[in-house]
């Protein structure tokens, strides 16, 4: 998107200024105000601009969360939901000002229903946290972005990560949740039943909507009991097409795969470079396997030969736990090896997701107009599900190279969209999406414009995300 294209939102001071003096004299030093913490709160690790909110509430109960809401509605004021900041395509700006709701502190285990396997948690806390918690248990809660981000966060973007194509995303893995909605009520959305046919799902029209309907304040979540073995390793393949044919081959196979993940030739050059590791430099695959000693080894024997058959190889897969976590670690710091391909570069991070029939023509375009545009942009992809990850990095002092980049990530979402697929399948639309978000769904964008007017009247959920305040 053009810098120019995010959405401006009308601030409105006389209610900011009226909401400011009543939370400071209810919350005290919980409500901050100074510039540095401000400015944390709109901090973005993408290169859209920051956009600080007015003040900052540091809420340890959904009380506060309700509180707040209703003076913020009562005067007509924004409110910016913030979790660890993260996210990537400007969420937690706030483009008319407002207040940023820090749900850090709202980090508790509510209830671990071992025998169900789920547990229920605040927003706050992040998956790390939830898993150190359940260490003893033998379940985990899987769902594995790159960064240690905060459920509710993650549930707001819908996000994944590396281990998708086995475990699901946070719409599967979410049973239902609470919610304070822009009238300050609290929302229960479903029970704990694994399945339910009553009425609408309010769970999944939450789940991705990057806090524009409501703020998610806890979260029912499904656990997995931790597997009795592990293997993983990396395989090299001799091109782009290759790899992900052998990524639709082992899926077709039905070999259950965790994780498959693929790095570009840049990206295993800057990933061997800031990790100090000596793996090929070439399209490569990484792959991770879960079950029982004998079913672990005969699924990276299969995933072998299947290798073999598009020339790649050799998979040297391990089940050690230390060399596992080196391997992973690697593909984990793939944003920062990027990152130091160009010391004081600002990264643009993108994703998209296509039908995985259509990946290797997808990618292979997308590093045809990387080269085209004399570009530095390495690619890592969830490829078990089709979705990958490119990094622009750029001058943003050069208005040259940023029309080129913004030029680059505009073809990329609409090559995508082409091949039935979408402009983001994890990161969510934010600010940096918006402009695409009508070219993928078409008129029913204005059914979402129709379901925000609905619950949120007047406009102070996270505007300018999405899809900007509702038409009337």
């Amino acid at each position: 998107m053009a810098l120019a294209q995010i959405e401006t939102v009308e601030r409105n001071d006389a209610g900011i200024a009226t909401a400011i003096g009543i939370l400071r004299q209810r919350y005290g030093e919980r409500f901050q105000t100074g510039h540095s913490i401000r400015e944390q709160h709109a901090h973005t690790t993408s290169y859209i601009p920051a956009q600080i909110p007015d003040g900052v509430l540091f809420a340890t109960s959904v009380e506060d969360v309700q509180d707040c809401v209703r003076v913020c509605a009562e005067q007509r004021v924004p409110v910016i939901p913030f979790g660890t900041g993260t996210s990537l395509e400007g969420h937690v700006n706030a483009p008319g000002g407002g207040i940023s709701i820090d749900l850090s502190q709202m980090n508790r285990v509510l209830a671990v229903n071992a025998e169900d396997l789920d547990c229920t948690v605040e927003a706050g806390i992040t998956r790390q946290e939830l898993n150190h918690y359940l260490r003893d248990t033998g379940l985990f809660f899987p769902i594995d972005p790159g960064a240690n981000a905060s459920l509710g966060g993650m549930a707001s973007t819908r996000a994944s990560g590396t281990n998708a194509v086995r475990y699901g995303t946070m719409r599967e893995n979410v049973l239902s949740l609470s919610a304070v909605m822009a009238d300050g009520r609290l929302v229960r959305t479903a029970q704990r039943a694994k399945k339910t046919s009553a009425g609408y799902d309010l769970t999944r029209l939450l789940i991705g909507s990057e806090g524009t309907l409501g703020i998610i304040t806890s979260l029912t979540v499904k656990l997995y009991g931790i597997p009795q073995a592990i293997s993983g390793g990396v395989c090299p393949f001799p091109s782009v097409d290759a790899a992900c044919q052998a990524v639709i081959l082992t899926i077709q196979s039905g070999i259950p795969v965790a994780r498959i993940e693929f790095v570009n030739t840049l990206g295993m050059k800057s990933l061997n470079s800031y990790s100090k590791l000596d793996y090929p430099e070439g399209p490569c695959l990484f792959l991770e396997f879960h079950g029982s000693d004998a079913g672990v080894k005969e699924q990276a024997e299969l995933f072998g030969e299947i290798a073999d058959e598009f020339g790649g190889g050799p998979f040297q897969w391990t089940t050690v736990a230390e060399e596992r976590t080196k391997l992973w670690q690697a593909r984990h710091d793939a944003y920062w090896a990027g990152m130091a391909l160009r010391p004081g570069a600002k990264g643009l991070s993108t994703d998209v997701c296509v039908p995985i029939s259509r990946l290797a023509e997808c990618i292979t375009e997308t590093e045809a107009d990387i080269a085209e545009m004399g570009l530095i942009a390495p690619i890592v992809g969830h490829v078990g599900d089709g979705n990958f990850h490119v990094l622009v990095l750029m001058d943003m002092d050069d208005p040259q190279e940023v029309e080129k980049a913004e030029t680059f990530v505009g073809r990329l979402n609409m090559r995508a969209i082409s091949m039935d697929g979408t402009c983001t399948g994890e990161h969510g639309i934010g600010q940096g999406k918006m402009p695409f978000l009508e070219y993928e769904l078409g008129p029913g964008v204005d059914y979402m414009r129709a379901i925000k007017q609905a619950l949120d009247p007047l406009g102070i959920m996270n505007p300018g995300k999405i899809i900007g305040r509702a038409r009337n």
